[in-house]
Order: structure tokens, then sequence, then C-alpha cells
């Protein structure tokens, strides 16, 4: 950061991220999956926050996925412009809320920070501070910048051929190339990048993008060209490719780009088929990972009272269970699909990211937990546990499919970005095939009821077991309520336990028989209320870039 503001002033600040070997945060655009920082300030009046000046992004291969963004740590400047009626000897206080997802190979994690500064203001230049200047310099002077470079885009045969002339382009070798778009589905981030170059510039030779296959080149395509002497902001517009951008030589790979050639084609029957074995594989390995933990004990008890149960008995619980799961997985599978159709990028948790989702999960965890402490008894579709017969078998595979989001297992990311990159019909396919292999070991009564067998005979012992089992749940509620601490601080969190608390409070009143019709529109009504507390408003109409 500056080390003080002269009035009239334009300083620098930065937020800097220290990361954990093997999670990673996101670029402005986080190519197939993830979310880009964000920045929301509180100055006071006359002080102007500018936009983040972003570091260059690395290229993060995971499978079939290609997204961008940074490892270790990062600094992410942002200029402020200071009015010229600060008073000199004065402080301004900078409050910066920053939200952020941070993912390693296994799992997403939403987070939130305040931060604040107090920012001295004085008369003359001001130089950066000692501590972090060199590191915020660095990126400064590294970062994309427009370079007076012209560019052109095309759609050829089914190739988008992107030229670039002038600048520091004209009379050299441009080495290894790369283009990153400020947008997502503009290309397709995994597929190699391959061009030449000539004595004014380059021409990169890119696969289209879900967005440019469906709808053309609508546009202007902007976004950021790396090369060897250094990285350019771009605004390419539609057009034919420009004289003297080839004929050189070729470009040379980016180092981590892959080999070059294309990505495999989605809609090969080679593809789909390997996406679907290891989307079965990916769901049963699904069942080991602990964001399924707290579902165990729902699980437990449902097997448990099968023990006894006749073969039709395991196979209708088996079945329902095993819909319950591959249901779950298309609703998910099917939001992701009309997402992808509205124009935005989400992946695998994303709902994980919205404070209503993360609040009304903790509310049934808890509900859950109350249910298998004894608190209250109901016949309906909450959990599956001795009462909760096929409806209850239903619900808690659709439950294990939202508590398990949050999570990846092996060989699921293939068959994700594999998935993503599909047409409707087999992406949905490749969600149910997930299902179907979370819910094997289910399944599996389903086909062989003798199975159930070998399973204990229920009796006294299922009593407490069952209340046992009820400390995962409030441990998964406790979770996620943390969670909705990094979503949405400590107001989202007061929100949160007052839904708690009419949870329980519901919950008591339905088990000492006097939750009539009156109360349960209350507590809906509650319920509702606090959801529209913790549900963002919609963003403003976007302006013209900056």
């Amino acid at each position: 950061m500056s080390a003080w503001a002269a009035p009239g002033s334009t300083a620098v600040v930065a937020v800097r991220q220290s990361i954990q070997p093997g999670w990673h945060t996101y670029w402005r655009n986080p190519g197939d999956s993830g979310g880009a920082t964000s920045l929301s300030w509180t100055v006071p009046e006359g002080v102007q926050p500018g936009e983040i000046v972003w570091p260059l992004p690395q290229r993060q291969r995971l499978s079939g996925l290609m997204n961008y963004g940074y490892e270790g740590e990062v600094y992410l400047p942002v200029p402020v412009e200071v009015p010229a009626t600060a008073r000199a000897g004065t402080v301004l206080p900078l409050t910066v809320k920053a939200l952020y997802l941070v993912c390693s190979a296994e799992m997403c994690v939403p987070d939130e920070l305040t931060l604040r500064l107090d920012l001295p203001v004085r008369e003359g230049a001001a130089p950066l501070d000692t501590r972090h200047g060199a590191a915020i310099m660095r990126v400064l002077e590294t970062a994309p910048r427009p370079a007076g470079i012209e560019a052109r885009v095309s759609l050829e045969n089914g190739v988008l051929v992107l030229s670039a002339a002038g600048g520091p382009l004209a009379g050299r070798d441009p080495g290894p190339s790369y283009f990153f778009p400020f947008e997502g589905g503009v290309i397709d981030h995994p597929a190699a990048q391959t061009g030449s170059w000539g004595p004014q510039g380059l021409t990169l030779r890119l696969q289209p993008g879900r967005a440019t296959t469906a709808s053309g080149l609508t546009g202007p395509v902007a976004g950021v060209l790396a090369t060897a002497h250094g990285a350019f902001e771009i605004r390419a517009e539609p057009g034919v490719t420009l004289a003297g951008t080839s004929g050189s030589g070729p470009l040379a790979a980016a180092a981590d780009a892959g080999p070059a050639t294309a990505s495999p084609d989605p809609t090969s029957l080679a593809v789909f088929a390997r996406a679907l074995l290891f989307a079965v594989l990916g769901g049963l390995i699904l069942n080991l990972m602990p964001c399924v933990f707290p579902i165990l004990a729902m699980k437990a008890m449902a097997l448990a009272r099968l023990g006894g149960a006749g073969r039709a008995a395991v196979r209708r619980e088996a079945l329902a269970y095993t819909a319950g799961v591959v249901l779950g997985f298309l609703v998910i599978g099917g939001a992701l699909l009309g997402l992808r159709l509205a124009g935005s990028a989400a992946g695998w948790g994303f709902q994980f990211t919205q404070p209503a989702f993360v609040a009304v999960m903790a509310w049934v965890m808890l509900a859950v937990g109350l249910n298998l402490s004894g608190v209250f008894a109901i016949r309906g579709p909450v959990v599956s546990g001795p009462r909760g017969g096929l409806a209850g078998s239903f619900a808690t595979g659709s439950l294990a499919v939202l508590v398990a989001t949050p999570c990846t297992a092996p060989f699921m990311a293939v068959a994700l970005g594999a998935a993503l990159a599909m047409p409707a019909l087999p992406m949905l396919l490749v969600f149910a095939a997930m299902g179907l292999g979370m819910a094997l070991p289910y399944a599996l009564l389903a086909v062989a009821p003798g199975l159930a067998r070998a399973l204990p005979r229920p009796g006294a012992w299922m009593e407490r077991l069952r209340q046992f089992l009820a400390f995962p749940m409030y441990a998964a509620a406790a979770w996620l309520v943390w969670v909705l601490a990094q979503l949405s601080g400590a107001d989202g969190v007061a929100l949160g336990l007052g839904g708690a608390l009419l949870v329980g409070f519901a919950a008591w009143a339905m088990g000492q028989g006097r939750l009539g019709r009156a109360g349960a529109l209350a507590a809906g009504l509650g319920g509702r209320a606090l959801v529209a507390g913790l549900t963002p408003p919609p963003p403003p109409a976007a302006g013209p870039p900056r």
C-alpha cells in the first residue's frame, strides 16, 4: 500500500491472499468453474476506490477442466482516488469486504473477510510502504495493461481466429502465447491454442466455447494476451485477419497449455462412455468423502431398520433411496444447465456460495438431529428413521446429495468436466450416473434383497444408536453456521441462529402435539422472512467496462 496519500492524488492499497498449498483462488474469469474474488468498499465521502488490478493468472488444469487463478501469495492492488478536500494530518478509514472462493482438488469453501485500513493523509508524493511495497510494485509493473495493440477476431470453419498487431508485438517473435478471455463461454478453455507469428504480430487459432458455438460471434472479444515479452489487454473487433500476423513461423506452445490438439469432442461416444464410467466410480467414492459423513447417520438407521424386513420391503426401500439420490443429482445438473444457458459459469457445489441455501441446510440438519434425539417424531419425508418409510428413504437420498456437494471425489472431476461441455441430455445422463454410483451400495439391496439378512436384527440397541447418531447432524449444522459466517458475517449468523430457534421451537411443539396449523404457518412465515434477509438483492445494472 501507499505509505500515505496526498490530497488530490491516487493512492494504492492491496488485498493480500496467502493461499495454503493445494488450494487456489480465481481470476476475474475463473474459467470452467469457480468464482472471482469481489471487493465491496466502505469509504469516506469523496474517496473513490477503483477496479482490481488483476495479476496475470495461472492456468490450472483439473482433469477435463481449465481454471484461471492463483496459488501461494497473491496481491490484488486497487487504486484509490483521494479528494483534494482531504486534510493533511488526518486519516482516511478504508473498510473492504472481500468475498472469495478457495478450492482444492476435492472441495471448495466460500469465505469472506472484512478488512480495515487507516490511510494517513500528508502532503507530497507518497512511496509504497516498505513491508509490502516491493511485491505490490511487481504486480503493478507486470499486470496486463493496454499497449496500443490492434486486434481482430473471426469465426472460420468452427475455429475462432484472433489476430493482434502493433505495439510491443511488432518486429519480434512473441514466444509462447496464450489468450485469457475476460468472459466465460467465449473459448473452450482446456483446448490448446495454436497459431503463428509475423513481422507485425501474431495469429491464434482458438476452439470456440459454448456461448460462441451457440450464438456465433456477436461482438468484440476482450481479454489478456500473454506473450514471452509481457501480458497486454486487447479488445478484438470482428473482422478479417490483420496483415503481417503470420508467415514467420509457428508460435511456441505455452508451457502448461497441453499438447497442440483440440479438446476431445464432448459429443463423441468414447468421451460420453468414459464420462459415464468415471461418474459411477466418482459417485461411489463420494460416499467416503467427509462431506457425506453426517448423512451416514441416517443411512445407518435405514440399514438397521432393514435388518428384520422382508425381501419386498428391502427392495422398495433400496429403490426409494436410489431414486432420491439420482433425482438429487438430476436437480443439480438441471440447475447447472439452466445457469449455463443463461450465460453464467457455475460448477459443482455452487449452491453453497448462497447464504440462504446454507442457512436452510443448517436448519434441516438441526431438525434431523432433533428428530433422531426424540424431540419430535413425524411420519413424513424428513428422515429415514423408524417411521420414515419409503418417503423417508427417498428424502434421505436427496439430502445426501445436497450435503455431499462441497466435496469432489476422485474420478468425479473428469466426469464433471466432460459433462459441463456436453449437450443437455448427455450432461443429465452423466449426472444421473453419478447418482447411481453414490447409491450403488444401497441399490445392491434392490438387486439382492437377501443381503439384508447379514444386517443386525432390530432391537433396543437401535434407539441408543439413533440418539447417538444425532450428534453428527448437530456437528453438520454447526459447520454450516461457520460457512454462513464466512458468507454473511455476524448479521448472517444472527439470522441463522434465529431460524435455528424457530426450528427448535417447532420441533418441541410438534413433540408436545401442540403445533397446530396456526403455529406451523407462523413458523413457516418466520423462516421465509429469515431466508429473505439472507438473500442478497440483485446486482445493479452493469455500466460500461472501465
